[in-house]
């Protein structure tokens, strides 16, 4: 499977040209299945969906985005989705954690008047929304496990990623530990849910939002520390681990330096960059 980063930042945009290597966008993975020549499966719709139409080959999206939570920083590229929202010929389903309302609904709290002009159904193309219970799931030709994950403000799932060959990916984009307690360094217990995700797999990408100086004093937010991140990889014996939801203020040298720093982990540790194209392969 190809996995193509199209945003890496969390809780809002980071532009100007301390961030350009790393890039400002928000959460936004697309996936493409072995065979096929453009993404079907898009995780997570922050401002990096906009970065999705240079990998459709100036074709309409005709997938699935599927939205691990409703924070603002993962839904604010929905309508402003060139190959889906601006294209008539565009075939898009948004499926996101069950709410207990219908998820057009759920949406619309957000995509409405007077805080937006359109609501989601006035999407340019055939769009639907539904809701989704975690457990296994095949989507887009993908085998796809949901599980419920701690993080603060909502109903929030981390997605396995496995296609027909066997490689597998991980995206745990928010993820906040902590709330089953300290767990054995104080950055969060490493819990079932996210070591069934994380087993083993090819391709880790995971909330790195703090560092360990950082997380004390922001542990309430609902984020992970690079730490447990790291650590986590290591457990559950990760192929290679790509550090995701970066802090908005964290530049590209502080960056730099945080990957520098883990040179030693048993595992290879990356921080995810806007444009980053992966070619994932089973072990």
């Amino acid at each position: 499977m190809q996995v193509s980063i199209c945003g890496v930042r969390g809780s809002t945009p980071s532009p100007g040209a301390e961030f350009v290597r790393y890039g400002g966008h928000t959460s936004c993975v697309a996936i493409t299945a072995p065979g096929d020549d453009r993404p079907r499966l898009v995780l997570d719709a922050g401002t990096g969906l906009r970065e999705l139409s240079r990998y459709l080959g100036g074709e309409a999206f005709q997938g699935t985005i599927l939205l691990g939570h409703l924070h603002w920083d993962h839904t604010h590229g929905l309508p402003f989705f060139p190959g889906g929202g601006d294209r008539r010929d565009s075939k898009v389903s948004v499926l996101l954690p069950e709410q207990g309302a219908p998820a057009r609904d759920v949406l619309a709290r957000m995509m409405s008047p007077p805080h937006f002009p359109i609501m989601p159904w006035d999407l340019l193309g055939e769009w639907s929304f539904g809701s989704l219970e975690e457990g296994a799931h095949r989507i887009e030709g993908l085998s796809v496990l949901a599980r419920d994950i701690p993080h603060k403000g909502g109903r929030t799932f981390g997605f396995r990623i496995t296609d027909d060959t066997g490689a597998s990916l991980a995206y745990l984009s928010d993820h906040s530990p902590n709330n089953f307690g300290p767990g054995p360094e104080g950055f969060g217990e490493y819990h079932e849910a996210a070591r069934t995700l994380i087993d083993g797999v090819d391709v880790l990408i995971h909330d790195s939002q703090y560092t360990a100086a950082e997380f004390p004093a922001r542990a309430h937010f609902g984020h992970s520390a690079i730490d447990y991140t790291v650590h986590l990889a290591e457990l559950c014996g990760v192929g290679q681990l790509l550090l995701f939801h970066h802090d908005p203020p964290r530049t590209d040298d502080q960056l730099d330096a945080i990957v520098s720093s883990l040179a030693a982990a048993s595992v290879p540790v990356a921080a995810a960059a806007q444009g980053m194209v992966l070619e994932v392969a089973g072990r």
